[in-house]
């Protein structure tokens, strides 16, 4: 839980730093599949607006694949921002631990996106403004593994109980600029390689619907001037999965 707060804290400086990067991290996939058969489907949602689609389907007692989405549309007084993400992979799960409470996830997968920022700068003394204008594709790789622990611990409310799990993950992305513009003309392009740990919580609302907070943070490893780690991971959302052994007893 202190690791939660601390990297929650550390996410929240980075959010209202003001810093803008070309690319937006999207809330991980973590479907917890125990078995063969399952589906997980989700949505989540950052302060800044950014909406995170995520699904998977465990096609063997081992092995799943998944496909993620993110997209934001945001136009404020002094930025504008779109921002759009498609990637899909595949892995490998497995349960262990006391009365198989402990699931652990590794995935790979490849996406691509775009990303579309205008500044806007309003002159001081005759409020004139002026804009700059970035746009560019980019390529994605990465390789993530999720760690949670599904607890007998309960959160009581309105005299009921409910369930909740703790988890982490690791996400390791590499991330390729290409069609880079600045105001409409060819610029220099940029990669980055981030790493992005990451803490969530879920509340069992019932057997197939869990509630989600998230928080993480991102790390650039390559000093870059348009490609870096402007965005932390910090959102609330829904996770459904249908099927699968209930470790809840």
């Amino acid at each position: 839980m202190k690791k939660s707060l601390l990297f929650l804290s550390i996410g929240i400086t980075v959010l209202l730093s003001g810093c803008v990067s070309t690319y937006m991290p999207n809330v991980p996939n973590v479907p917890m599949f125990t078995e063969k058969g399952e589906l997980s489907a989700g949505g989540h949602i950052t302060p800044k607006g950014n909406i995170t689609f995520n699904t998977a389907y465990a096609v063997s007692d081992h092995f799943a694949v998944v496909l993620n989405g993110s997209m934001l549309n945001s136009e404020r007084r002094k930025r504008d921002l779109r921002h759009n993400l498609l990637e899909a992979g595949g892995g490998y799960f497995t349960t262990f631990g006391p009365e198989g409470r402990r699931i652990l996830e590794v995935y790979a997968g490849y996406g691509g996106g775009s990303s579309d920022r205008t500044d806007k700068d309003e002159h001081d003394e005759t409020g004139e403004m002026t804009y700059t204008r970035h746009e560019a594709n980019f390529s994605k790789y990465f390789v993530q593994v999720n760690f949670t622990s599904k607890k007998k611990k309960s959160l009581r409310l309105l005299s009921r109980d409910f369930p909740l799990n703790y988890g982490t993950a690791l996400r390791a992305s590499y991330v390729n600029m290409h069609d880079y513009k600045l105001n409409n003309e060819p610029a220099t392009e940029e990669d980055n390689i981030f790493l992005e740990p990451i803490f969530y919580t879920r509340l069992t609302l019932n057997p197939s619907v869990q509630l989600q907070y998230t928080s993480g943070t991102t790390f650039g490893l390559k000093n870059r001037e348009t490609l870096t780690a402007a965005y932390s991971v910090f959102s609330l959302g829904f996770v459904i999965n249908v099927g699968g052994r209930n470790l809840e007893r």
